[in-house]
């Protein structure tokens, strides 16, 4: 009422503070509109993704090698940003701490180790320069059990010290760290779970191993195991939750596979922007067993990207010889995971 007896008496202020009330008005409302749009904006560059769409698939067609049949390449929701695969090429030395009969990490000492892993690298690197080959410890955190153990439940798992441990290795190297497991009669998802806060660092991925998941009651050993698209799911439902929870990159999820019955419902297999799916052939023997297998049980059940492991010593013996780097770029899908034991 002050303010409008004023404006009665002296008309002119009325006016003046009028009108600057209405270019102040007009000011905050050129603000507003400012402010909306970088919203808008932001909101907008959000959404899209910030993955070369067409450099992903023209990557993802090299790897299936030119496949006429329509199985490679997979149709999956593209991956988050700073996706490993396909720009990627995986050279993984496997094994255990513990034991010297596991795999080449473990079985030799450290430096060793390591520098026979960078040659590794090295000759992939020369082989396909196409893709950037990286060196990677994939170190078995579970182990199957032959003995029951104080919960029946035939695995032991490795104290996280020793974790720490390959972790420290990797460091020097910029080196990826896989944990696998062989849950004997436990599950996927209690034997991840354990393992979420190392998976919840960048460089951690997971590897999972249905030859030892015995879910009729055999002793690990005695028969080869199986996984359900129901167990590997749980692990890519896990995964995806640390990526998003963590804000992470994609994780890359290795299975192991060297028999039809190992993996079933490969159809059922969950594809996420969260995770990469790698399946493993993983069977050691001559080279006409092991191209047979990937192609019975790799290749002609896609799931998303594939893996191949070599066997210093069961692959070189008997007059076999290890396939090469050069070979198996000539294998379809290329193997985009190279596991050495």
């Amino acid at each position: 009422m002050k303010n409008y007896a004023l404006a009665l008496l002296i008309p002119s202020l009325f006016i003046f503070v009028s009108s600057c009330n209405k270019s102040k008005a007009a000011e905050e409302k050129n603000e507003l509109e400012k402010t909306a749009v970088v919203a808008v904006d932001s909101v907008k560059k959000k959404a899209v993704t910030t993955i070369d769409t067409a450099d992903y698939n023209r990557r993802m067609l090299a790897l299936s090698n030119n496949d006429t049949t329509g199985r490679w390449p997979v149709k999956t929701p593209y991956p988050l940003p700073g996706a490993l695969l396909p720009y990627n090429r995986i050279i993984a030395f496997y094994g255990n701490l513990y034991s010297t009969r596991m795999g080449i990490l473990g079985e030799i000492p450290r430096a060793q180790m390591i520098k026979q892993l960078q040659g590794e690298v090295a000759k992939w690197q020369a082989a396909d320069s196409s893709t950037k080959a990286i060196p990677a410890l994939h170190y078995i955190a579970v182990t199957a059990q032959g003995a029951p153990g104080k919960d029946n439940m035939h695995r032991m798992r490795m104290p996280f010290k020793q974790i720490d441990t390959v972790l420290k290795w990797a460091k020097p190297i910029d080196a990826l760290v896989f944990l696998d497991i062989q849950v004997g009669h436990s599950t996927v998802k209690a034997e991840v779970t354990e393992l979420v806060k190392y998976l919840s660092l960048p460089n951690v991925h997971l590897g999972i191993d249905p030859e030892f998941s015995l879910k009729n009651g055999h002793v690990p050993g005695t028969k080869i195991g199986s996984f359900t698209a129901d167990d590997i799911n749980d692990a890519i439902d896990i995964l995806a939750k640390v990526v998003r929870e963590n804000k992470l990159t994609p994780k890359v999820l290795v299975v192991h596979r060297f028999t039809q019955g190992m993996v079933t419902d490969y159809k059922r297999i969950k594809k996420l922007p969260e995770v990469q799916v790698v399946m493993d052939m993983d069977g050691f023997g001559s080279r006409v067993l092991k191209r047979s297998t990937y192609l019975t049980y790799i290749y002609r059940e896609p799931v998303q990207f594939t893996g191949f492991k070599l066997f210093y010593k069961n692959d070189n013996w008997n007059n076999w010889k290890m396939y090469t780097p050069e070979e198996l770029l000539k294998f379809t899908p290329k193997p985009s995971y190279i596991q050495f034991q």
